[in-house]
């Protein structure tokens, strides 16, 4: 009786340590944070992923975009938030890996300044041309870019399109205009109607125009080719050697959530993007769905400024 009276005690002790808004999580709309506009790669997979975290959490789910500085004004939104679970982030690799070394004034941490939730998954990007250029290979690409020094442009929706363009541009020797945008929809657009020429650009946004035959795909951005697209070579196959580059989407909530609210919404989560349902969406949507735990998407954070920051640096890029 007293070894029951004892525990029964330490358990009382232990739902009372815990915040107020995690004994009631969630008590008002859950708001997700996207870095990038409507109808980008990013904004697609969290309406997907929110509509059925909504459903089991019984709360309705707002998802709202805020692009612009290559995803920093997102992440210092979320960074500046109550961090009660009530605001989450769908980060990716531009505000969290590229932006700190493409700006020289990022007002937030990536790593001090977020909780860790999970990992959703890569993104895979495709070199895309207008179909008016006349190259069906990233070698015949780079040949007719060099016999037209300056006249052609490339488009950047976030900042694998700014880093893959700018290292294309670099280790080719290219002459070529980078000309910047909010959301990948809107490069698009311009790419489509031939404004400008080519773009790194996510499966998500450009398959259709690829299968519709108004972009045409070069090449693919990892280094191994993609399951999404086999056909595809990668861009060191196809003549830039050690051409790698996987961008990346997770989870994240501003620092000092509460633990009890992270370990639910880890767990809630991982449901939900390992459920063949969900991932057979995001496939069809051109992303590779996975879930990890919060100490492995915090230790892949660190791992991925790393990365990105050599990226940057062997490309050339300067902060702005």
């Amino acid at each position: 009786m007293n070894v029951l009276l004892r525990s029964l005690f330490a358990a009382g002790l232990t739902l009372l340590g815990l915040p107020a808004d995690a004994q009631n999580y969630p008590s008002k709309p859950i708001t997700f944070i996207v870095p990038f506009g409507a109808g980008s790669a990013t904004d697609t997979i969290t309406r997907v992923v929110s509509q059925k975290l909504g459903e089991v959490l019984k709360q309705s789910i707002v998802v709202e975009n805020r692009p612009g500085a290559n995803g920093a004004l997102a992440g210092l939104y979320v960074a500046r938030a109550a961090p009660d679970g009530h605001t989450l982030f769908m980060t990716t690799n531009s505000p969290h890996s590229a932006a700190p070394f493409l700006m020289k004034n990022v007002a937030y941490d990536p790593v001090k300044d977020f909780t860790p939730i999970t990992r959703m998954g890569s993104f895979t990007l495709m070199l895309v041309v207008h179909p008016s250029i006349p190259a069906h290979s990233v070698k015949e690409l780079i040949a007719y870019v060099k016999a037209n020094p300056g006249k052609l442009s490339y488009a950047s929706g976030n900042t694998a399109g700014v880093v893959g363009g700018a290292t294309l541009k670099h280790a080719a020797g290219l002459e070529i205009l980078h000309v910047p945008y909010k959301s990948a929809p809107q490069a698009i657009q311009d790419l489509l109607a031939g404004r400008v020429h080519m773009m790194f650009n996510d499966f998500t946004t450009s398959l259709p125009h690829v299968q519709a035959k108004t972009m045409r795909p070069l090449a693919v951005s990892r280094i191994k080719r993609s399951a999404l697209f086999p056909e595809l070579p990668t861009m060191d196959e196809a003549g830039v050697p050690g051409f790698d580059m996987d961008t990346w989407a997770g989870v994240f909530a501003p620092a000092k959530t509460p633990q009890p609210i992270v370990d639910l919404l880890n767990r809630e989560l991982r449901k939900i993007i390992d459920s063949d349902e969900v991932r057979s969406k995001l496939r069809a949507a051109g992303f590779e769905a996975f879930s990890s735990s919060p100490e492995e998407l915090a230790e892949f954070v660190k791992v991925q400024l790393v990365k990105w920051g050599k990226m940057i640096k062997d490309a050339g890029i300067q902060p702005e």
